[in-house]
């Protein structure tokens, strides 16, 4: 048994996977002021009746990386940045205090210039005057030689709650990006740290010991551990798990358009070719650019809880929340009460939901059927309309997919596919908007723990070796070894394979699968004058996202 739990920011979902079958659901309010209590009544709901023995996984999504960096909810951070000689970059929205040191390390990884010890150690006792809780190093070419940043590290891990370094975040060498990265992930280590052993300790009180995983931006999982040391790839998970229960409730293989309409957002998402679209460089959350690789998604502030009121005398929905429902105890106008009006919907105060609409119907000059479904066709109006305006930018450049770069590629969606609470209502409202067929599933209303409990482990490393210094590097599985002056790019491309493929089983994936696959591979001469030639190599590999193997036959 696999146990999905999908922690929302109006709903949480739950689902119990057996031998390919989804024999138990659950759908919950999210509590935002009593998170864990919420989380561990719901894992309760799921355990009981079942053998807890047989369960194998539990597999998690939460929103709690991502909120706390939208609403400025961080650990205060100090940066110490080594940039070296070249291009200046702004760094002034990095972290609470910002210091660049002296020494460098070239592009190639070798110390040019040692830091001066001193001057950490002032920067230290400055960090600890102005209370920075956490740290973040970067070097610019760490990831070709990690060794001023595991210096500095070592001379203050014991004065702070947590320390991120810089070529533990990405082996890719984009150095602003790095940076951005390594202090998000030092910014909501706290707190994601919290949330993790919270998780733990309900686990704990229900007997239950089994490994537990989170969601990634890029549809795949990591395992707690791995998540508490670097919480910043946990950014996204949310919508991850939509789009995981999009894929594992459809088989696709045209162009089309992916939907998860929520209480608070909707989340959009495109396939080509059946094929999910990829962010090529990294996610970009609250004007920080990351190397954090993800699904392209986009979510807007519109869903079933979204403010509904009349504003210049046009009515008006979203972006904001202001509670639940008039029809489910709240106190503002949201298309949930549109729809409890039309009676599609039931509510626990349906009365009060239709006086509200009737409210809306006056200022309108319509009827409270036709004001209740004017909201409903605003709100897919306004989905469609955000669609179009995608479409428009995804096709104007080259299209990157999981597997590939397009480059000729145009996006013309031939279905939509929508899961969320309203699914099955604003289904047929949203055919007639995008004029294609629109499904959703069965399960439609916790599509996301299905999602969130079927993903698989997922693996990125970025390895350089340079055969005149002797040096293979893959920084994100902490791999760094000797090769000779003989190495040569087919033996570097079946290395980056096998690296990939023990640590996706160290992380837990079973054999079955992990699809390994080189997803960039290139070899640079070096001319040495009377010494010879020797390569740069680098090669790119990844355990490929996607659902567990055939679950739907195990």
């Amino acid at each position: 048994m696999i146990i999905g739990i999908d922690v929302g920011g109006t709903h949480i979902d739950g689902a119990v996977i057996s031998n390919g079958n989804i024999i138990k659901t659950s759908k919950k309010i999210t509590d935002r002021n009593n998170l864990f209590e919420t989380i561990w009544t719901t894992l309760k709901i799921l355990l009981e009746d079942i053998d807890k023995s047989k369960v194998s996984r539990i597999n998690l999504s939460t929103t709690v990386s991502t909120n706390a960096i939208v609403e400025k909810r961080v650990s205060k951070v100090g940066m110490i940045v080594q940039s070296g000689p070249g291009m200046n970059y702004d760094f002034s929205r990095v972290g609470d205090q910002l210091e660049f040191i002296s020494g460098y390390t070239d592009h190639r990884g070798i110390v040019v210039k040692e830091i001066v010890e001193d001057e950490i150690k002032t920067i230290r006792d400055n960090f600890i005057k102005n209370n920075m809780e956490s740290i973040g190093i970067v070097s610019k070419f760490s990831t070709r030689n990690p060794s001023h940043e595991k210096q500095i590290s070592e001379m203050l891990i014991d004065d702070f709650d947590t320390v991120a370094m810089g070529h533990s975040s990405s082996g890719r060498l984009n150095f602003p990006r790095r940076v951005n990265t390594t202090y998000l992930s030092a910014a909501v280590n706290n707190t994601f740290r919290e949330f993790a052993e919270n998780f733990e300790k309900s686990l704990k009180r229900e007997g239950v010991d089994v490994p537990v995983y989170v969601l990634k931006a890029d549809g795949g999982t990591m395992d707690l551990d791995t998540a508490k040391n670097n919480p910043i790839e946990t950014i996204l998970s949310g919508p991850a798990a939509s789009f995981m229960g999009l894929s594992a409730l459809f088989s696709e293989i045209d162009d089309g358009v992916l939907l998860d309409i929520g209480g608070t957002t909707t989340d959009i998402f495109f396939l080509a070719d059946g094929v999910q679209l990829f962010e090529p460089l990294g996610i970009n959350i609250d004007n920080h650019k990351t190397l954090i690789r993800a699904i392209y998604s986009v979510s807007i502030g519109l869903g079933g809880d979204s403010y509904v009121r009349m504003e210049d005398n046009k009515l008006k929905i979203g972006p904001q929340r202001m509670g639940p429902p008039i029809a489910f105890g709240g106190e503002y106008l949201t298309p949930t009460d549109a729809m409890v009006a039309l009676g599609k919907l039931d509510g626990k105060n349906k009365e009060k939901a239709v006086l509200a609409v009737g409210e809306l119907a006056k200022g309108l000059d319509l009827s409270i059927k036709e004001a209740a479904n004017k909201t409903l066709d605003i709100m897919t109006g306004l989905i469609k309309e955000k669609v179009d305006n995608l479409l428009i930018k995804i096709n104007a450049h080259p299209v990157y997919t999981v597997k590939e770069l397009l480059e000729n590629k145009r996006i013309e969606p031939q279905f939509v596919n929508v899961i969320g609470g309203p699914a099955k209502i604003l289904a047929p409202l949203l055919e007639k908007k995008f004029a294609v067929k629109v499904k959703y599933p069965e399960e439609y209303k916790t599509a996301n723990a299905v999602g969130a409990a079927l993903a698989k482990p997922t693996l990125e490393i970025n390895m350089h070796a340079d055969t005149e210094r002797g040096i293979l590097s893959a920084p994100e599985a902490g791999i760094y070894e000797t090769i000779n002056r003989n190495y040569n790019l087919e033996m570097a491309e079946n290395r980056a394979l096998e690296i990939v493929r023990d640590s996706a089983i160290k992380l837990g994936a079973n054999k079955a699968d992990i699809e390994a696959e080189i997803v960039e591979s290139n070899s640079f001469n070096m001319v040495k004058g009377f010494s010879g030639v020797f390569k740069n190599i680098r090669v790119r590999a990844q355990i490929t996202p996607g659902l567990i193997h055939d679950w739907r036959s195990q």
